[in-house]
This record gives structure tokens, sequence and C-alpha cells, in this order.
């Protein structure tokens, strides 16, 4: 896949995560059902998630947890790949 296939495929993706006032904890397994079967995977941090840090520490934290690659963050939204 070259960079603009790449990126389209990004940008086509709908959100199938999201991480509300329970924090990270409750999706791990979810996504990492999900980057099972996908590629890339899109998630959602609501505002009840961030509290007092950034979607981008949180996106890095869940990253850790399920072993994959933060690709982007933009603005509360984040792109993982495994």
């Amino acid at each position: 896949m070259n960079e603009s296939e790449r990126k389209r495929a990004i940008h086509d993706l709908d959100v199938t995560v999201w991480v509300g006032k329970n924090g990270i904890d409750p999706v791990v397994e979810e996504l990492g059902d999900q980057l099972d079967d996908s590629q890339f995977v899109k998630v959602k941090f609501l505002r009840a998630a961030r509290g007092g840090t950034t979607t981008e520490e949180l996106a890095e934290e869940l990253a850790d947890r399920v072993s994959a690659d933060l690709v982007r963050t933009r603005g509360h939204t984040a792109v993982f790949e495994r």
C-alpha cells in the first residue's frame, strides 16, 4: 500500500471504538480484537475520558497496552495499526 492509499484508507475509516468516562481499561480487549481483523482502527476519546490528560497521552498508553502503533491523532480521534 503506497502512502496515498494509506492516507485514503485512514480517512475513510469510521470510528469503531469510543473511550468514555471509564477510561481505556474497558476498551483494551475490544481494540485488540479489532486490530486482529483490520489493519487500522479509529478510536474516539470522549471528553469524560480525557479528564486532565491529552488525547495524545491516552492514545500512546492505549497503543502500548494493545501492542499497536499509533499512526496519528487528530483532534480527539486516534488511528491505530498493528
